[in-house]
């Protein structure tokens, strides 16, 4: 586990099954999502939060999100909580593995 951290993980599925469209809401709700870093850093062009983050996670488009975004922005983290529940998507905690250090 030491090298695993837990996220919130919404999945492309919704509670019946179906796959969720359009075919890129991950990447849109991450978009929206991508003014919110962590303190004192700089992105000097056009990157995905790392707090908020696209991923196929065993075939199925998904959106890893970091629980430190609720400390950062409570209510980012709302909207995020409020666009799977809203769109009666598929959620779970998980260990993931850990970003490479850059």
């Amino acid at each position: 586990m030491a090298d695993s951290v837990r996220r919130f993980i919404i999945q492309g599925k919704t509670s019946s099954g179906s796959t969720f469209r359009p075919s890129d809401w991950a990447e849109r709700l991450a978009g929206v999502m991508s003014a919110f870093r962590p303190p004192g850093s700089v992105a000097n062009h056009l990157t995905y939060s790392p707090y908020v983050v696209p991923r196929h996670i065993d075939g199925v488009k998904c959106v890893v999100v970091d629980p430190r975004l609720r400390d950062l922005e409570p209510l980012a983290w709302q909207f995020v909580i409020d666009f799977a529940r809203d769109n009666d998507l598929t959620t779970v905690e998980a260990y993931v593995d850990k970003p490479p250090v850059k």
